[in-house]
Protein backbone atom coordinates (compact mmCIF):
# COMPACT_ATOMS: atom_id res chain seq x y z
CA UNK A 1 0.00 0.00 0.00
CA UNK A 2 2.83 2.11 0.71
CA UNK A 3 4.57 1.95 -2.96
CA UNK A 4 1.01 2.73 -4.29
CA UNK A 5 0.91 6.13 -2.13
CA UNK A 6 4.30 6.73 -3.50
CA UNK A 7 3.22 6.55 -7.16
CA UNK A 8 0.15 8.33 -6.80
CA UNK A 9 1.91 11.10 -4.79
CA UNK A 10 4.33 12.29 -7.87
CA UNK A 11 1.17 12.98 -10.31
CA UNK A 12 -0.70 14.78 -8.08
CA UNK A 13 2.14 16.71 -6.95
CA UNK A 14 3.04 17.81 -10.79
CA UNK A 15 -0.77 17.82 -11.40
CA UNK A 16 -1.04 20.39 -8.23
CA UNK A 17 1.82 22.58 -9.53
CA UNK A 18 0.53 23.01 -12.89
CA UNK A 19 -3.10 24.15 -11.50
CA UNK A 20 -1.83 26.83 -9.40
CA UNK A 21 0.56 27.52 -12.00
CA UNK A 22 -2.72 28.00 -14.65
CA UNK A 23 -4.25 30.36 -12.23
CA UNK A 24 -1.64 32.80 -12.02
CA UNK A 25 -2.35 33.50 -15.67
CA UNK A 26 -3.08 37.67 -15.10
CA UNK A 27 -6.70 38.81 -17.04
CA UNK A 28 -4.20 40.54 -19.63
CA UNK A 29 -3.11 37.43 -20.89
CA UNK A 30 -6.21 35.53 -20.54
CA UNK A 31 -7.52 38.19 -23.02
CA UNK A 32 -4.60 38.09 -25.37
CA UNK A 33 -5.06 34.56 -25.88
CA UNK A 34 -8.55 34.73 -26.65
CA UNK A 35 -8.54 37.39 -28.98
CA UNK A 36 -10.07 36.82 -32.60
CA UNK A 37 -7.38 35.37 -35.04
CA UNK A 38 -9.03 37.75 -37.88
CA UNK A 39 -11.14 40.57 -38.42
CA UNK A 40 -13.83 41.30 -41.15
CA UNK A 41 -13.80 44.17 -43.12
CA UNK A 42 -16.55 45.92 -44.79
CA UNK A 43 -16.50 47.67 -48.28
CA UNK A 44 -16.46 51.30 -47.71
CA UNK A 45 -16.00 51.36 -44.34
CA UNK A 46 -13.20 51.91 -41.93
CA UNK A 47 -11.30 49.10 -41.54
CA UNK A 48 -8.37 49.41 -38.72
CA UNK A 49 -5.73 47.61 -39.29
CA UNK A 50 -6.20 47.24 -43.22
CA UNK A 51 -4.72 49.90 -44.82
CA UNK A 52 -1.29 47.86 -45.71
CA UNK A 53 -3.31 45.07 -46.97
CA UNK A 54 -5.33 47.40 -49.06
CA UNK A 55 -1.71 48.77 -50.59
CA UNK A 56 0.06 45.34 -50.65
CA UNK A 57 -3.38 44.04 -53.10
CA UNK A 58 -2.57 47.07 -56.05
CA UNK A 59 -6.52 47.64 -55.79
CA UNK A 60 -5.46 50.43 -58.29
CA UNK A 61 -5.83 51.08 -62.04
CA UNK A 62 -7.51 49.01 -64.73
CA UNK A 63 -6.43 45.24 -65.20
CA UNK A 64 -5.70 43.84 -68.60
CA UNK A 65 -7.10 41.07 -69.42
CA UNK A 66 -4.01 39.24 -69.05
CA UNK A 67 -3.72 40.00 -65.62
CA UNK A 68 -7.51 39.02 -64.97
CA UNK A 69 -6.75 35.81 -66.55
CA UNK A 70 -3.54 34.72 -64.93
CA UNK A 71 -5.03 35.54 -61.35
CA UNK A 72 -7.96 34.86 -61.57
CA UNK A 73 -9.71 32.40 -64.64
CA UNK A 74 -6.52 30.45 -65.56
CA UNK A 75 -7.00 27.85 -62.64
CA UNK A 76 -10.50 26.39 -64.11
CA UNK A 77 -10.24 27.86 -67.48
CA UNK A 78 -6.70 26.79 -68.19
CA UNK A 79 -7.77 22.57 -67.42
CA UNK A 80 -11.05 22.76 -68.45
CA UNK A 81 -11.86 21.86 -64.71
CA UNK A 82 -15.43 21.17 -63.35
CA UNK A 83 -16.55 21.78 -67.46
CA UNK A 84 -15.23 25.10 -67.89
CA UNK A 85 -14.72 26.13 -71.41
CA UNK A 86 -10.68 26.05 -71.79
CA UNK A 87 -8.91 29.28 -73.19
CA UNK A 88 -8.74 29.50 -76.59
CA UNK A 89 -11.48 26.53 -77.38
CA UNK A 90 -13.47 29.18 -79.41
CA UNK A 91 -15.50 26.06 -80.46
CA UNK A 92 -17.21 25.74 -77.12
CA UNK A 93 -17.03 29.31 -76.68
CA UNK A 94 -18.96 30.02 -79.26
CA UNK A 95 -21.43 26.68 -78.12
CA UNK A 96 -21.62 28.00 -74.18
CA UNK A 97 -22.11 31.75 -76.23
CA UNK A 98 -25.19 30.58 -78.62
CA UNK A 99 -26.63 29.59 -75.51
CA UNK A 100 -26.43 31.92 -73.14
CA UNK A 101 -27.21 35.16 -75.53
CA UNK A 102 -24.45 36.08 -76.85
CA UNK A 103 -21.12 37.57 -75.85
CA UNK A 104 -22.83 39.54 -73.49
CA UNK A 105 -24.86 36.33 -72.12
CA UNK A 106 -21.20 35.17 -71.25
CA UNK A 107 -20.78 38.40 -69.27
CA UNK A 108 -23.98 38.51 -67.20
CA UNK A 109 -23.22 34.67 -66.11
CA UNK A 110 -19.36 35.33 -65.58
CA UNK A 111 -20.75 38.47 -63.29
CA UNK A 112 -23.23 36.17 -61.62
CA UNK A 113 -21.70 32.91 -61.05
CA UNK A 114 -22.39 29.72 -63.24
CA UNK A 115 -22.04 26.22 -61.62
CA UNK A 116 -19.16 26.01 -59.70
CA UNK A 117 -17.57 29.40 -60.98
CA UNK A 118 -18.30 32.05 -57.99
CA UNK A 119 -19.66 35.66 -58.93
CA UNK A 120 -17.02 37.63 -61.09
CA UNK A 121 -14.73 34.16 -60.70
CA UNK A 122 -13.35 35.11 -57.76
CA UNK A 123 -12.05 38.99 -59.18
CA UNK A 124 -14.13 40.62 -56.72
CA UNK A 125 -12.78 44.34 -57.88
CA UNK A 126 -12.95 43.63 -61.98
CA UNK A 127 -14.78 45.63 -63.87
CA UNK A 128 -17.43 44.81 -66.22
CA UNK A 129 -15.47 46.17 -68.82
CA UNK A 130 -12.26 43.87 -67.05
CA UNK A 131 -14.33 40.90 -67.39
CA UNK A 132 -15.37 41.54 -70.45
CA UNK A 133 -12.46 41.87 -71.74
CA UNK A 134 -11.05 38.77 -70.53
CA UNK A 135 -14.23 36.51 -71.93
CA UNK A 136 -13.03 37.96 -75.35
CA UNK A 137 -9.27 37.40 -74.75
CA UNK A 138 -9.85 33.57 -73.50
CA UNK A 139 -12.82 32.65 -76.20
CA UNK A 140 -11.73 34.33 -79.40
CA UNK A 141 -14.82 35.80 -79.29
CA UNK A 142 -16.04 39.95 -80.53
Amino acid sequence: MNLIMKMLAAPATVLALWAVSAQAATNDEIAKRLEPVGQVCVQGEECKGMEVAVAVGGGGGAKTPDDVIAKHCNACHGTGLLGAPKIGDTAAWKDRADHQGGLDGLLAKAITGLNAMPPKGTCTDCSDDELKGAIEKMSGLK
